[in-house]
């Protein structure tokens, strides 16, 4: 299954230009959300859904990812709390993982 979320409109033009897809797999025991494209927290309800749709052993797969924000930082960290894995993640997101949970010790 892929989802496409797209932005409503930017300097007043409609764009159609791709932000966020999810596609998801499965085999049975652990279900896979790729992540393609730029998160934005404002696509973190949907993405939130997706995971809680999918709450067997669920792995967020963010090879494909592109840019993120302070949002999507701090939703990522509290999945990795409940133990989603998080497969092919940025060094760059890594980095600033570790420097919000620092921040909030």
């Amino acid at each position: 299954m892929a989802r496409r979320l797209l932005p409503s409109s930017a300097y007043g033009l409609r764009l159609l230009q791709m932000t966020l897809r999810i596609e998801t797999t499965s085999d049975g025991q652990t279900a896979t959300l790729r992540l393609i494209g730029r998160i934005e927290s404002e696509y973190l309800d949907e993405l939130q859904a997706q995971v809680q749709r999918h709450r067997t052993r669920l792995v967020l797969d963010l090879d494909e990812v592109t840019l993120v924000d302070i949002g999507v930082v701090r939703f990522l960290i509290a999945c990795e709390a409940e133990g989603i894995e998080l497969l092919n993640c940025a060094p760059y997101i890594r980095e600033w993982m570790s420097r919000e949970r620092q921040r909030g010790e």
